[in-house]
C-alpha cells in the first residue's frame, strides 16, 4: 500500500490535472495516477487542438464559464512562456439565414448581450473575408474575435509538469482497476499494475474509463467515437489566420468544425455529432469509409480547395458522453470519500482553466455557483443531449 494522501485523483486529463493542481494549491497532499505516458495517448485531452468558443446558444452559464476560461488560457500562455492558446477568433456560419431561437441567433444575441462584439457576416462577406469558403453554400453567420483554439495535448503536458513541480505525487504507468472500500467508504484504488493507493478522498476523473470503474454510471454515460481528419493543403496560404480561422459549419445541422493551419502544417477537420459506442481500450479508434465520404461531401460544399489535400492522419476521438451532455461533477451520493469529475461529452476541454476551482470546491463541499448544473442526477434512458452546437441527427447524414 502506497502512503496515504489527502486526495487521490484518478486520471491526468484536463479534468484530473487541473483538480490535482488546485487541491495542491489549497495545501493538501495529492497523488495523481494515470496509465501514462503523460499526456496519455488514448485520453480525450491528448490531441493537437481543441476549440475554445463561448457560443452555446441560450446556455448563458457555459458562455460565462468560457469567458472566464479564456482569461485563464491567456494566463497559462504567459506562465508557460509559450503560445499554446491561439486567439484566432471563431467563425460560426449557417446554411440557412439566421432565425429566431436557432443556435446561430441565440449564440449571437447572447454574446451581444454580454457586452461583447461579434461581427455579423452575410454570404458575400463570408466569401470575401474567408476566401476558402467560396461556394456560397453558407449564407449567414458571424465572426467573434474572442476565441480560438488550444494545443490541448501540449497544454496537458505543461500542467502535468507544473503539478509535479508543485508537489503533486504524479504516478504515470498506474491503471486504476478497482476501488478499495471499507463498507460504504472508498479508501483508494488498486491498479492493474499491482499497486494500491490510499487516500482520504478519491476523485475519479478518468474520462471514458470512469463508468467502467464505477459501473452504476453506465446507465447515464457511455464512450462514443467521432472522426477527425488531418489535411495537408497544397496551398497553405488559404488556411492561415486572419483569412481562415476556427470554424463551426452549421454544426447543429452538420456537426462539422475545424481549425486553421496548425503547428503540424495541417488543417484539422472533425465532426461533433453522433458516434458509435466504443470501449475505451478494447475497440479500435478508426475512421470508417462512410466518414471519409461524408467529410469529402462537406468539403465540396464548403471549401473545395481542401478536396485535393493529402490526408496525413485520422482517428476517432473518444467522448465520455452523458445522456444530457452536461458534465458530471459531484460527490458520490452513497459512497463516502468518493467524487466524480467527468462527462466531457465532446465539449469539455475549453473549460480547463476553470475546472480546477470548480471541482475542488465540489469535493471539499464548498458552494460554487456553477456546480448545480453538474450535480449527480437521475436521467431517464430516453434523455436527449442538449449541447446546442452538436449535431443530433442520424450519424449517416451530412
Amino acid at each position: 500500500m502506497n502512503s496515504s494522501s489527502d486526495f487521490l485523483v484518478v486520471g491526468a486529463g484536463i479534468f484530473g490535472v487541473t483538480t490535482a493542481l488546485e487541491l495542491r494549491s489549497r495545501g493538501y497532499r495529492v497523488t495523481l495516477i494515470d496509465p501514462g505516458p503523460l499526456p496519455y495517448p488514448l485520453a480525450a485531452s491528448t490531441d493537437v487542438s481543441k476549440v475554445v468558443r463561448m457560443e452555446y446558444g441560450e446556455d448563458l452559464q457555459y458562455m460565462r464559464m468560457v469567458i472566464r476560461a479564456i482569461e485563464g488560457f491567456h494566463c497559462w500562455n504567459e506562465e508557460f512562456g509559450e503560445e499554446l492558446y491561439h486567439e484566432t477568433g471563431v467563425m460560426v456560419v449557417s446554411q440557412l439565414p439566421m432565425s429566431s431561437g436557432d443556435y446561430l441567433d441565440s449564440s449571437y444575441r447572447a454574446v451581444l448581450e454580454e457586452g461583447l462584439q461579434p461581427e455579423r457576416l452575410s454570404a458575400d462577406e463570408i466569401r470575401e473575408r474567408f476566401p476558402a469558403w467560396d461556394t456560397g453554400r453558407y449564407v449567414d453567420g458571424f465572426y467573434h474575435a474572442r476565441g480560438g483554439y488550444a494545443e490541448s495535448g501540449r497544454v496537458v503536458g505543461k500542467l502535468v509538469e507544473k503539478a509535479a513541480e508543485a508537489g503533486v505525487a504524479v504516478r504515470p504507468g498506474q491503471t486504476a482497476e478497482e476501488l478499495l472500500s471499507n463498507g460504504s467508504r472508498v479508501q483508494g484504488v488498486q491498479t492493474r499494475e499491482g499497486e494500491s493507493f490510499a487516500a482520504d478522498h478519491t476523485v475519479l476523473a478518468a474520462g471514458s474509463w470512469t463508468p467502467w470503474l464505477l459501473p452504476e454510471l453506465q446507465k447515464v454515460m457511455t464512450a462514443t467515437g467521432h472522426p477527425i481528419f488531418h489535411l495537408k493543403p497544397k496551398d497553405s496560404s488559404l488556411f492561415t489566420p486572419p483569412g481562415f480561422v476556427v470554424f463551426l459549419a452549421d454544426t447543429p445541422r452538420t456537426g462539422w468544425y475545424g481549425f486553421p493551419l496548425l503547428r503540424e502544417g495541417i488543417v484539422k477537420v472533425a465532426r461533433h455529432g453522433g458516434g458509435p459506442a466504443l470501449h475505451p481500450e478494447h475497440d479500435e479508434r478508426v475512421v470508417y469509409e462512410e466518414d471519409f465520404s461524408q467529410m469529402r461531401a462537406f468539403l465540396e460544399e464548403a471549401m473545395p480547395a481542401l478536396l485535393d489535400a493529402e490526408i496525413t492522419y485520422t482517428r476517432r476521438c473518444l467522448y465520455n458522453d452523458t445522456l444530457d451532455e452536461h458534465f458530471w461533477i459531484d460527490r458520490h451520493p452513497e459512497k463516502e470519500g468518493l467524487s466524480v469529475a467527468t462527462g466531457g461529452s465532446g465539449h469539455g476541454f475549453k473549460f480547463g482553466p476553470v475546472f480546477g476551482e470548480l471541482i475542488a470546491d465540489v469535493v471539499e463541499g464548498k458552494p460554487n455557483d456553477w456546480a448545480p448544473k453538474f450535480r449527480w442526477r437521475e436521467l431517464d434512458p430516453e434523455t436527449l443531449g442538449v449541447e446546442a452546437s452538436r449535431f443530433h441527427g442520424d450519424a449517416e447524414e451530412v
